[in-house]
């Protein structure tokens, strides 16, 4: 499941979404976040070799880091092991297939970061979060489930793409130029570190006048759905954290993981019975092999 080469033939299919993302969504605006308290304290690991080389993705180019799995976590070049290391270290193919169709997106006017709240799920080499922060959003928040998937390689990764534009993280915090925070931690216990607003109206998920997680006008994830085991922590998450009625999910992934159940069916299926979001398929890719790939839209009805 490594990323593609730049010489593989690919079939990139866009479709067009049945409904609108709406005005309500591109103008929409909420009140000022009070001050949070910050989560742990997240250091950039100096005693990993880290690397770097582009990574090119038709009009964009933007760069990937590399580092070595043994000297992270004391493992082989394994793909994961479940609830120790959950693949944050490899550039999963999704991660580019959401880049591509959130450029196209933004292209051809239907989709606006600018400005935006954004939370990327299970960001790895963070590709598409670093994207939204080029593009302008206001605030970018990066989860992966491995703290030293964040120190070893997302923040010198967020770093060597934005060094031009802001200057170098140091903290899990930044505010020049945008807000770029980090959140390590399980889909089910990480809202509790996300950043919180106090709400005087009711949502899904709270009751009037409590705490809530601060909403999203975008959430970003790629290759998140593979294990069945944690399909209903993610979707809860996500109803959670999408800013209503006009946020929106993009998610890119196979249509099938083989071996671990999961995939974009498994989980639209928990999304079309829980009967709260719909989905629209934006783009299919498929590169030769037998496992088709998806990129999907979901948004409250």
């Amino acid at each position: 499941m490594a990323a593609n080469s730049e010489s593989e033939k690919q079939t990139f299919r866009l479709f067009s979404s049945s409904t609108s993302l709406g005005l309500g969504f591109l103008d929409s605006s909420e009140n000022p976040l009070p001050p949070t308290p910050p989560p742990p304290y997240l250091e950039i690991s100096s005693s990993v070799k880290y690397t770097v080389e582009p990574v090119n993705l038709g009009e964009l180019t933007l760069l990937k880091g590399r580092v070595n799995t043994q000297e992270v976590f004391g493992l082989s070049n394994s793909d994961l092991v479940p609830g120790k290391y959950e693949g944050g270290l490899k550039l999963w193919e999704g991660s580019l297939d959401l880049v591509k169709v959130l450029h196209i997106e933004v292209k051809n006017g239907n989709l606006s970061l600018r400005g935006k709240r954004v939370l990327e799920l299970g960001c790895g080499h963070g590709l598409p979060g670093i994207f939204a922060c080029l593009e302008g959003a206001a605030a970018v928040h990066f989860q992966d489930f491995n703290a030293e998937v964040l120190r070893c390689l997302t923040i010198p990764n967020v770093n060597a793409n934005l060094s031009e534009n802001i200057q170098p993280l140091e903290t899990n915090e930044m505010n020049a130029g945008g807000e770029v925070r980090f959140f390590a931690g399980d889909w089910s216990e990480i809202h509790k570190l996300l950043p919180r607003v106090q709400s005087n109206e009711k949502n899904l998920n709270c009751s009037s006048g409590h705490s809530q997680v601060a909403s999203y006008d975008i959430i970003l994830m790629a290759e998140t759905v593979y294990s069945i085991s944690t399909l209903q922590s993610l979707y809860e998450l996500i109803k959670m954290c999408t800013s209503s009625p006009h946020g929106v999910v993009y998610m890119a992934a196979k249509k099938h993981y083989f071996g671990v159940g999961g995939g974009t069916r498994r989980f639209l299926s928990l999304v079309e019975k829980d009967g709260v979001m719909a989905s629209n398929l934006v783009a299919e890719v498929a590169d030769g092999s037998s496992n088709v790939r998806e990129v999907w839209k979901l948004s409250f009805r």
